[in-house]
């Protein structure tokens, strides 16, 4: 049987893919197969009714191929499926770092292998994700259709040049962690100042969400949203000020910059290591 999906490595955000595949109805269980070495992870994907297997070479049954593996692992998992994978196939990674060009190499034999390279992120778990999609050499319109529809039920998807793609790993892909960071230490400063776990939890929690839906919601700038808060002699410019005085707009800029720089080290590292032919999995 030809499966319409096979994924290799059926992590979280492989989750997140199928279940937004089976709930708009675009593919059924039975087009999808998934394979991990994870007997736990296979079951997962088995509750949802998908074929599941412990051999990454039964997932190129598919059309298309979506590698969602470790950036530090796909030297292996390129090496140990691209004798068996044909050349019709298409192939979406959503490894960060990993360029089209490094899977093209690592398939080999001189393919025209058509690959697209994606970065996901993890609010696709609740349907509010975004995804940047960048084509290989090969790829064409077609193929980028496909690989929309594998991402659009749950994502805003757009099209990048691929040499934008670690800048977005690092604002996009990492960019939930960011927002998650800021409402920890929200949710502790209300504890030191009296309210409960229960209480600055729900505070702070509800405040995201409303200025995250202020934010998508309206044409307004960041900035201008945020000066209409900030009252002059106010509660928000008290605290706005402390956190500039602090370097706290410096410090995110910085700390982004750092990201997308791990995320040219994985690409570097990944092609070191297939050069080498040395593997760090296991």
């Amino acid at each position: 049987m030809e499966y319409l999906l096979g994924i290799v490595g059926a992590g979280q955000m492989a989750e997140a893919i199928v279940r937004g595949l089976l709930h708009a109805g675009a593919m059924k269980p039975e087009e999808i197969i998934a394979s991990d070495v994870s007997s736990a992870r296979r079951a997962v994907f088995a509750a949802l009714g998908l074929r599941t297997t412990g051999d990454n070479t039964e997932a190129l049954r598919a059309r298309t191929v979506l590698l969602s593996v470790k950036p530090q692992h796909m030297h292996e998992v390129l090496a140990g499926i691209a004798p068996a994978m044909k050349p019709d196939r298409l192939v979406v990674s959503i490894a960060a770092g990993i360029s089209t060009v490094l899977i093209e190499d690592g398939l080999g034999c001189g393919g025209a292998w058509r690959v697209i390279r994606a970065m996901p992120n993890t609010p696709m778990l609740v349907g509010k994700g975004v995804v940047a999609l960048s084509r290989g050499r090969h790829a064409t319109d077609e193929d980028m259709h496909t690989a929309r529809g594998i991402f659009e039920p749950r994502a805003v998807v757009m099209e990048v040049p691929e040499d934008l793609m670690d800048a977005i790993t690092a604002v996009s892909g990492s960019g939930p962690a960011y927002f998650f960071y800021l409402v920890e230490h929200m949710i502790e400063a209300g504890r030191k100042l009296g309210l409960s776990d229960a209480q600055a939890s729900e505070l702070v929690r509800r405040t995201a969400e409303g200025a995250a839906a202020m934010l998508v919601g309206t044409a307004d700038s960041p900035a201008e949203l945020r000066r209409r808060v900030t009252s002059p002699g106010g509660t928000t410019e008290a605290a706005v000020r402390v956190l500039e005085e602090r370097g706290a707009g410096r410090a995110v800029v910085e700390a982004i910059a750092a990201a997308a720089a791990r995320a040219r080290q994985l690409g570097r590292s990944a092609q070191e290591r297939r050069g080498t032919g040395h593997s760090s999995a296991g």
